[in-house]
């Protein structure tokens, strides 16, 4: 894939991180929605408006796939889904959250796995202090206290964050596999997430046109395009800063709730933020630098101040 078609893929996979930065607020004015039921009128709503799309634009054909494909988009969203809520109905909602956000981190750890990726320090160094802004934002600076019989709740969040990492990282061996399909994978994600809340939870329908729109809000953005630009992303964009960039989306998140009145900007999350910032730039560092030499060489004029040259795309770059 030509550099350009990298460096475009990623940034359609930060657009993902963006969005799940606005899960807090959507989910804060969704009401007293339980979790699985939530997550299947999201994951309904957002499923079958992609694939009236699909319907639309002639492409409905792209659905058929495998069966290993289907289940492995499955039980990549389902999956991760599934085991979170149990996280959090088993064990103290701070550390199981800590544990889950693990997730990033074993991304840029497992991403060194994959052909023709490199892990290097200043990539760890990154998503480590990703990961300590991340800490930093969801214990408020206080104390964290591992309750022993929360031994249920810890391994379903140790579950989660494994079948979200291996997810997106597992996704770029299954780059030939259109990222359309994610709507068939929704769809499923729906029903079986109705079926967890027939069976564990007493419904409890949004309240009033404000919690109805907190729920649209949801299934376009956090659990509907995210997921669709995240695949790119991890398909064909550079894994590693998008696994350090990942860690943005609690402290987005945190400073939106702060803005819409949902709680107050404190020493921890101004630490947190430079923390975050500091190491998704260190994890980031070669896409920035090679961009700018790419402008230097491309554009001798640039520091007169006149526009960049566009670089054209091979033929065969899957993002046109």
């Amino acid at each position: 894939m030509a550099r350009t078609g990298r460096t475009k893929a990623t940034g359609i996979g930060l657009s993902a991180v963006l969005m799940w930065a606005t899960l807090g607020l959507f989910g804060a004015g969704s009401g007293q929605v339980p979790p699985f039921l939530l997550n299947a009128l999201c994951f309904g709503i957002s499923g079958s408006l992609a694939f009236v799309w699909l319907l639309a634009t002639g492409r409905v054909n792209l659905l058929r796939q495998p069966p290993k494909v289907w289940a492995f988009g499955t039980l990549g969203l389902f999956g991760f889904h599934f085991f979170y809520f149990t996280a959090i109905r088993n064990a103290p909602p701070v550390e199981a959250n800590l544990i889950n956000y693990t997730w990033p981190l074993l991304i840029v750890l497992f991403s060194a796995f994959l052909p023709g990726e490199h892990l290097r320090l200043h990539h760890v160094i990154g998503t480590v202090l990703g990961l300590a802004g991340a800490v930093l934002l969801i214990t408020g600076g206080d104390g964290i206290a591992f309750s022993g019989g929360s031994a249920l709740g810890y391994a379903a969040a140790v579950a989660s964050c494994l079948f979200w990492s291996s997810y997106s990282v597992l996704s770029r061996r299954l780059g030939s596999v259109p990222t359309e399909a994610v709507a068939g994978f929704c769809l499923v994600t729906a029903l079986l997430s109705g079926l967890c809340h027939v069976m564990l939870e007493q419904t409890v329908w949004p309240a009033g046109g404000l919690e109805w729109a907190s729920l649209l809000g949801l299934a376009l953005f956090p659990v509907g395009l995210a997921f669709f630009t995240w695949d790119i992303g991890v398909k064909h964009g550079d894994i590693q800063v998008l696994g350090a960039a990942a860690y943005s989306a609690p402290l987005l998140s945190t400073l939106l709730l702060i803005a819409f009145g949902f709680g107050a900007l404190t020493l921890p999350v101004a630490i947190a933020c430079v923390a975050i910032t500091v190491g998704a730039l260190i994890a980031a560092k070669d896409m920035i630098f090679r961009k700018r030499q790419g402008k230097t060489a491309a554009d001798p004029a640039g520091d007169a101040g006149l526009p960049p040259s566009e670089h054209s795309t091979s033929s065969h770059d899957p993002l046109g």
